[in-house]
C-alpha cells in the first residue's frame, strides 16, 4: 500500500551493447572470403575460432590497456593456425548444434590461458601490516 518513491522511479538505462552486431560483421567477411575460395572446411573453422577469440576480448575487455593481454591473444590467434588448416569437417555431419561445444571448449582454453597469465603476471597489492 506504501511505496516508496524509489520504486516509482524508472530504473536507469544501460546502453545497448552491440557487441554481437560488431562481431558478425568482423565474421562474416572473414567467412565469405574463405567460403568464395572454395574452403568451406577452413571458413567454417575460422569462423569458429576467430569469433570465440573475439568473444573472448570481449569478456576481458577490462585488459584492454594491457600489453600481455594482446600478446597473449596475438599468440592464441598463432596457434589456432594449424588447428584451422588441419580441420576438415567433410567426413562428419556438422550443424551449428554440434559445433557449440567445440567453440565452447575454445573459449574456454582461451579464458583459461588469460587467467593463468593474468595471476602470473599480476602482482597482489602489498598487505599494509604493522
Amino acid at each position: 500500500m506504501f511505496e516508496s518513491l524509489e520504486e516509482n522511479e524508472p530504473a536507469e538505462q544501460k546502453p545497448t551493447d552491440w557487441t554481437g552486431v560488431i562481431i558478425a560483421a568482423v565474421l562474416a567477411p572473414v567467412y565469405w572470403f574463405f567460403a568464395r575460395k572454395g574452403n568451406d572446411d577452413i571458413a567454417l573453422s575460422v569462423f569458429i575460432c576467430l569469433g570465440m577469440i573475439l568473444l573472448a576480448i570481449k569478456i576481458r575487455w577490462d585488459l584492454r590497456r594491457r600489453v600481455w593481454f594482446w600478446v597473449v591473444i596475438a599468440i592464441m590467434l598463432a596457434l589456432h593456425v594449424p588447428l584451422i588448416l588441419k580441420t576438415r569437417w567433410t567426413g562428419f555431419q556438422v550443424t551449428r548444434l554440434t559445433l557449440l561445444p567445440i567453440g565452447l571448449a575454445d573459449l574456454l582454453v582461451t579464458l583459461g590461458v588469460i587467467w593463468l597469465v593474468e595471476t602470473c603476471l599480476v602482482t597482489s597489492a602489498p598487505d599494509d601490516e604493522g
